[in-house]
């Protein structure tokens, strides 16, 4: 069973700046509430949970998380029960993520961030299962095999001409996908998003290739960090582009382009293909915190 039949996202030409070209392959635009690269990772995983006879699904998240809103619009769909576990008590009231996620039917629990480091554990699993029964468990960010599986499917027979593809980086999963079935021409650079030293052996976990790199000059402080820079970054790149951009994942990862290029420390190869993995959706939260520390915000 498939979210929606039409799997190919638009491919986008965006400038050409200092003899770079540069085009937008629009993942964003995948589905209207299964956003961006989290429909690829849940793709399969759903599939099957369904195959298992599961009709719950429990995961992870911080209070902001894409993916758990992903997953909680994708099991409306398809009419699974899901189970959010939300990173830090102190989230209270529930931000428009999490309300998003309740007014798609997730029940969500916060616990400690003590606790959530536990999430890997036997134990700690075993314990929900005593809580909550039995559930078909999906890690944070909804990496696994069988989400580096659905990222594969991002490229294909349109995107053979391009010598780099490049995407923001959290859990490594997507990026996976795409060393894998990248051409043997092609070179995969990922942005992080966050910073974590671990990030190189954790995509090798999912693949063997070495075609592949990480920068993590662009972070901005660590994950969800911004600075007004990159927010008048992001509102000028919708405003010549008409594309909108989320703070925490493809923003930086065009600002980081952009400024490689016309600091000249990006010098070849000239033909990119960006990734827009979506997370659209926690703009009104970010845009929350930007009010309360009076930056401009995020024009939608």
């Amino acid at each position: 069973m498939y979210l929606i039949k039409n799997q190919d996202s638009t491919l986008q030409f965006l400038t050409t700046l200092n003899g770079f070209e540069l085009s937008l392959q629009r993942e964003d635009a995948l589905h209207p509430l299964v956003s961006g690269n989290k429909f690829r990772k849940l793709k399969y995983n759903l599939e099957q949970a369904k195959q298992f006879g599961h009709n719950t699904l429990l995961t992870f998240g911080g209070p902001y998380s894409n993916h758990l809103a992903a997953t909680a619009a994708a099991g409306n769909i398809m009419g699974f029960k899901t189970i959010g576990i939300v990173r830090g008590e102190e989230n209270r009231p529930h931000n428009p993520t999490l309300s998003y996620c309740q007014s798609q039917g997730m029940v969500l629990q916060a616990i400690s961030r003590e606790d959530y480091r536990q999430k890997n554990k036997v134990e700690f699993i075993a314990q929900l299962r005593r809580d909550w029964g039995d559930f078909y468990l999906l890690p944070e960010g909804g990496t696994n095999a069988l989400a580096v599986a659905g990222c594969k499917e991002i490229l294909n027979h349109q995107h053979t001409d391009f010598d780099t593809i490049a995407c923001s980086v959290g859990t490594g999963g997507t990026l996976a996908g795409l060393i894998e079935s990248a051409q043997p021409h092609q070179k995969v650079v990922g942005f992080s998003a966050l910073r974590n030293a671990n990030l190189p052996q954790e995509i090798k976990k999912w693949t063997k290739m070495k075609n592949w790199s990480i920068n993590s000059n662009y972070t901005f402080g660590g994950y969800a960090k911004v600075s007004v820079e990159l927010i008048q970054f992001i509102n000028t790149f919708n405003k010549n582009f008409k594309t909108p951009l989320d703070p925490v994942y493809t923003g930086k990862l065009l600002f980081g382009i952009f400024d490689m290029i016309k600091t000249r420390q990006w010098r070849t190869p000239k033909k990119i293909l960006i990734i827009h993995t979506g997370g659209l959706q926690g703009i009104q939260g970010m845009n929350q915190k930007l009010s309360k520390k009076q930056w401009p915000e995020i024009v939608i």
